[in-house]
């Protein structure tokens, strides 16, 4: 066998896990801390591999897709903020739709605008979600299902990764995660939660979706 071809064969399978860059006025976004927390961890025979993307519809879009290409994972999960959530938000469906007033990192503002043209209008997240619920609920970590990811950059980022594994026969899906504490100073009634807990609820829910069905 060809020694690259060896080389191949001895590396782990990758976990590709995502986060976004702060937006919003914030200097920091929890999903990018536990991405890049979990960075070089084993789940079972895999290795995660972070990747942080930008808070830009195209650009956050594009930087999923080369890292797909470039990595050919086993596992999908993008992670993202979302003020409000008290737990893990573990999300079913991806629509083809950006429709959001706040403008992403780079200005842009898209109203009734598809993901991808002449996609499908939705698509269902293919990791084992039930499972993951009830193995984040059993070690303790508040976890939710959601029916929507929103019409901003997440749900756009997320339509694309789904799009792109549905070819690829490639399990994917994405979480939404709390405001660390110190987001949540001054602004009452928001929950949050530590980065620990969060890198280890993350971790969790990667262990159960990497377990054979």
């Amino acid at each position: 066998m060809h020694n690259s071809m060896v080389d191949r064969a001895r590396r782990p399978p990758k976990i590709l896990l995502t986060g976004f860059d702060p937006f919003g006025g914030e200097r920091v976004n929890p999903s990018l801390e536990v991405a890049r927390a979990l960075d070089g961890v084993h789940v079972g025979a895999a290795v995660v591999v972070a990747l942080g993307l930008p808070v830009a519809y195209a650009e956050g879009a594009a930087g999923l897709v080369r890292a797909v290409e470039t990595l050919s994972p086993v596992l999908v999960v993008g992670l993202g903020q979302s003020s409000g959530a008290a737990g893990l938000v573990l999300e079913r469906v991806a629509v083809n739709l950006s429709d959001a007033d706040p403008p992403d990192n780079t200005g842009a503002v898209l109203h009734d605008t598809p993901v991808i043209a002449d996609a499908p209008t939705a698509y269902l997240s293919t990791l084992p979600l039930r499972r993951m619920l009830a193995a984040l609920h059993g070690a303790g970590f508040p976890a939710s299902l959601s029916n929507s990811a929103g019409s901003y950059v997440c749900n756009h980022v997320f339509f694309t990764q789904q799009h792109l594994l549905a070819r690829r026969a490639v399990p994917g899906g994405f979480i939404h995660l709390p405001l660390l504490p110190h987001q949540a100073v001054g602004r009452p009634g928001l929950p949050s939660m530590p980065l620990d807990l969060q890198v280890a609820a993350v971790r969790h829910a990667l262990d159960a979706a990497m377990l054979s069905p």
